[in-house]
């Protein structure tokens, strides 16, 4: 019941952030960390792929992806048009998965734990849908802050 509208969101919610990682008027801005900031919009966004990629689709999708959680902080200078086809394939793979997961699946226990815990899958969808609006905030506020 729930599937369809998380699909929804997380789609309209990887838009936003090809939206947001567009709207840099200088591409090199993505990477540039100033004024206290701690992580980069290029670097969060590789951050926000990683995590869904790994969570939704490694883990709950079988996808086989195999994360690099390091080098999503490390990496710099990464074309701002293979970002946007990363977040594209990622809409994509939410999508196939969460619309393809049984019903029961989202009341089961999640397959891995989180920080030593083990929750439902639905709590950790949830988990997941808030993770990306944090950054997706971040990565808004840190536009503004570089270029404004």
């Amino acid at each position: 019941m729930i599937k369809q509208p998380l699909a929804l969101i997380f789609e309209r919610d990887l838009n936003k952030l090809k939206e947001e990682i567009n709207l840099y008027k200088e591409e090199s801005n993505l990477w540039k960390i100033e004024k206290n900031i701690s992580n980069s919009a290029g670097n969060l966004a590789l951050h926000l792929i990683g995590n869904l990629n790994h969570f939704i689709g490694a883990v709950l999708g079988n996808t086989g992806y195999v994360r690099e959680r390091d080098k999503e902080f490390s990496s710099v200078n990464i074309p701002r048009e293979l970002i946007i086809q990363n977040i594209d394939t990622t809409i994509i793979m939410v999508k196939n998965v969460l619309l393809n997961l049984p019903e029961e699946a989202l009341t089961n226990q999640f397959p891995e734990k989180k920080q030593g815990q083990e929750y439902p899958t639905n709590f950790i969808l949830l988990h997941l849908l808030a993770h990306l609006e944090y950054h997706l905030g971040q990565i808004n506020y840190h536009r503004r802050l570089i270029e404004d």
